[in-house]
């Protein structure tokens, strides 16, 4: 049997109906082989970061349990935003209708033509801090710190909880 690995993913999308779509996505997320769902967090509603004229992004942080390798953990999530609809090569910061972004991957620190991790930009955006510490209040992001104490730096970004759950089953052990 392989052994399971820690994940968090940061999902958001400002295009249509948020909401939905990253109900959607993480939907697919729970169903993937070799991918279990067991945290997510709260919705948040936060203004864009480097391209500013365009909508507010929704977004949210999921912990999963994963057998796939970071490599093949991206790939999978790379293939659902191209089910979903992103085209790549857009504007860099642009809108989109579904953003999936590999943020941790147990410890491990790696940079690649194609993965970073810790995810590179995570530690200065507080729509990825503010969810993470909400199902990871002690979580420490490698090279960087304690993720609660990262927030602190970020108080000043604009990022509010939304009412609800984003996916009442993303806690549900699949069988």
């Amino acid at each position: 049997m392989k052994k399971a690995h820690t994940a968090f993913v940061g999902l958001g999308g400002n295009i249509g109906d948020r909401r939905a779509a990253l109900e959607n996505a993480l939907a697919v997320l729970a169903d993937a082989d070799g991918i279990t769902v067991d945290a997510c967090s709260r919705l948040f509603e936060s203004a864009p970061l480097g391209m500013e004229r365009q909508a507010d992004f929704v977004n949210a942080v999921c912990r999963v349990r994963t057998t796939l390798s970071p490599a093949q953990l991206l790939a999978e999530l790379q293939r659902m935003e191209t089910a979903a609809g992103r085209v790549r090569g857009g504007a860099r910061f642009g809108p989109r209708a579904l953003d999936l972004d590999l943020l941790l991957y147990d410890r491990v620190q790696c940079a690649g033509a194609t993965l970073t991790l810790p995810h590179p930009r995570m530690a200065g955006r507080r729509f990825v801090l503010a969810p993470l510490v909400e199902i990871a209040p002690e979580i420490h992001i490698p090279g960087q710190g304690r993720a609660v104490d990262l927030l602190a730096a970020v108080a000043g970004q604009k990022c509010r909880p939304l009412g609800g759950v984003l996916y009442s089953a993303a806690a549900a052990k699949k069988n």
